[in-house]
């Protein structure tokens, strides 16, 4: 389920300290619910998807994100130079001391992400290109009904008036195909490993 940007900015997460200058982009219920301490899980759960390549199902979602990396190879957008630590310093040169010397969270791989800090009730990682520079934030919130459930925000700078374009040029495509179809995903899974995170 979509939420408004509100149910994230009123939040206290350390993300605000870090990312002010950033937009929030989407905000998004995740079907994960759970116990207080159960944010160590998603996290787990969405880094091991993400250090594989794409999270997603669905040939709708596959055939966007392939044309992405597609255009991207083709235009340059990715290519060595472009991303975090080259044109764009990272975001871990802004942490406080206490987030820079805490957990950073799990690798991730091959995935253009990197985790940035992790804590008992949130996660960030972060990624740039030439046309954006976005964070993902996780965060674990009480769901009203006694449970917790998890939060998904998506964070973005865009890189001038071609950035911009293209966030606007792609937020169709993110609304019909890639969220939902990860958001399916990120269920699917999370119900499959209930025996597991009963059993720590």
């Amino acid at each position: 389920m979509r939420l408004p940007r509100t149910a994230h900015t009123d939040r206290a997460w350390r993300i605000h300290e870090i990312a002010h200058d950033f937009t929030v982009e989407d905000v998004w219920a995740l079907p994960t619910p759970g116990g207080p301490a159960d944010l160590v899980w998603l996290v787990r759960q969405i880094a091991e998807g993400m250090s594989g390549g794409v999270t997603g199902e669905g040939l709708v979602s596959r055939a966007l994100f392939a044309i992405r990396w597609k255009l991207g190879a083709l235009l340059g957008w990715d290519k060595s130079g472009t991303g975090i630590g080259t044109r764009l310093p990272t975001l871990r040169d802004r942490l406080p001391a206490d987030l820079r010397e805490g957990p950073r969270g799990p690798d991730l791989g091959s995935s253009p992400f990197t985790a940035l800090y992790q804590r008992e009730d949130e996660w960030a990682a972060e990624m740039g290109n030439k046309t954006v520079h976005a964070v993902m934030h996780i965060g674990w919130v009480p769901d009203g009904s006694g449970g917790y459930r998890g939060q998904m925000a998506v964070l973005v700078k865009p890189n001038g008036f071609f950035g911009a374009l293209y966030m606007a040029a792609i937020k169709p495509f993110r609304y019909i195909g890639v969220y939902p179809a990860l958001m399916r995903a990120i269920g699917r899974e999370w119900r499959a490993n209930a025996a597991v995170r009963s059993g720590h």
